[in-house]
């Protein structure tokens, strides 16, 4: 035997996995942009599945301290839970029923509202009149054209009979959310207890309570500072409407309520719901100016004097990067996306406000301090 055959033959070293090669392959913007590109797929796709979850996870957190201060003093939990269930559904309704008869008077006469508003336009402004000449003019020769082509019509135009085919599962998303934040009332801080247990060390544990205590509480206070400042602008610009004569004016302090609690888009709906009201409803266009004149002023002391002062440093947050996560949020979920968007900034902010690692994007997310502030230590 010679001393070749007693060489061992060298050993085959295995191929790593195909997914660890090709992960090694694409560089790290590159999966990032991949996991952000398929979660805005999955929150869009999964939409009416995730938005009353998210909502009732939020609402959960907010109610959260009410249900802890009444189990303190004896009160059980599926009794406080029920009660809040049942006061937002009251709530809810309430605010429904002071909408329904007005607005569904306004889709139904939506399209000679339109027709009213531009004829009213195009007597005061040549330019105006000539758009909608144009456009009537197009229209024809559209018609025109396409007089060989067969045409299908829908009869049914109505602004209800769209807002009747949304209602059913607006309704069903609106009962699962209740239901399901009286799960979450209701169990306690169950959740809470099962976070700590699955935590490794002592430290992880306090910081994660401290965290979750500490969003709630931000949550709460935001929420009900927030529904005050908004309950005494609806009253505010319902009174000052009726002063100069416009029709409805409860219903228009309602929608100033609802509308507020998006920021800077929803005081910019209220204006124009408001000024094209008070075109139809007033003889001279220089009405609707007044009228939106007021509700851009109420709209400003809130938004620059009063939530600033009232909800606290702690909890604004960078105006531009509030305006982006609103209208994001507006395009992937809607008008709930526009609600949950500052709540879910504030859960974010507090968040990174407690992980070292996170304390740049906190910084990024909260609102610049001033001069003073710097001094007095509350700036970075």
């Amino acid at each position: 035997m010679t001393d070749m055959d007693t060489i061992p033959a060298p050993a085959t070293e295995t191929p790593p996995p195909a997914n660890d090669v090709v992960a090694k392959q694409l560089p790290r913007w590159a999966l990032i942009g991949l996991f952000l590109y398929a979660s805005v797929f999955t929150l869009s796709y999964a939409k009416d599945f995730l938005v009353p979850i998210v909502l009732a996870y939020l609402l959960a957190m907010v109610f959260g301290p009410i249900r802890r201060f009444f189990d303190r003093r004896g009160v059980p939990s599926a009794l406080t839970s029920l009660v809040i269930v049942l006061v937002l559904l009251v709530g809810f309704l309430s605010l429904l029923g002071a909408l329904a008869v007005p607005v569904s008077g306004w889709m139904e006469r939506a399209p000679q509202i339109q027709h009213d508003i531009q004829s009213k336009l195009s007597s005061i402004s040549q330019t105006f009149s000539g758009v909608f000449d144009a456009t009537r003019r197009l229209s024809e020769l559209t018609k025109s054209h396409s007089a060989g082509v067969q045409q299908v019509e829908v009869n049914d135009t109505s602004y209800l009979a769209n807002a009747a085919l949304f209602a059913p599962a607006a309704m069903a998303q609106f009962v699962f959310t209740l239901i399901l934040l009286l799960f979450l009332l209701a169990s306690g801080d169950m959740f809470y207890e099962k976070l700590v247990n699955v935590l490794p060390t002592f430290g992880d544990k306090k910081r994660a309570m401290r965290i979750a205590h500490d969003i709630e509480r931000k949550l709460s206070r935001y929420l009900l500072t927030i529904t005050l400042i908004n309950a005494g602008f609806g009253v505010a610009v319902a009174v000052l409407l009726w002063a100069v004569g416009m029709p409805s004016p409860i219903v228009f302090g309602v929608l100033a309520f609802l509308l507020n609690y998006v920021p800077y888009l929803g005081a910019l709906a209220g204006i124009v719901v408001s000024m094209s009201v008070a075109l139809v409803s007033f003889d001279g266009p220089g009405w609707s100016l007044v009228v939106g004149a007021i509700y851009l002023g109420l709209a400003t002391v809130e938004g620059q004097l009063i939530t600033p002062y009232f909800v606290g440093r702690s909890l604004r947050l960078n105006t531009v990067v509030v305006f982006i996560a609103v209208s994001f949020w507006a395009w992937l979920w809607s008008a709930v996306g526009m609600l949950v968007a500052v709540p879910l900034l504030v859960a974010i902010n507090t968040f990174c406000e407690h992980i070292d690692g996170l304390s740049g994007l906190g910084k990024f997310l909260s609102e610049r301090y001033s001069e003073q502030e710097i001094e007095e230590g509350a700036g970075p």
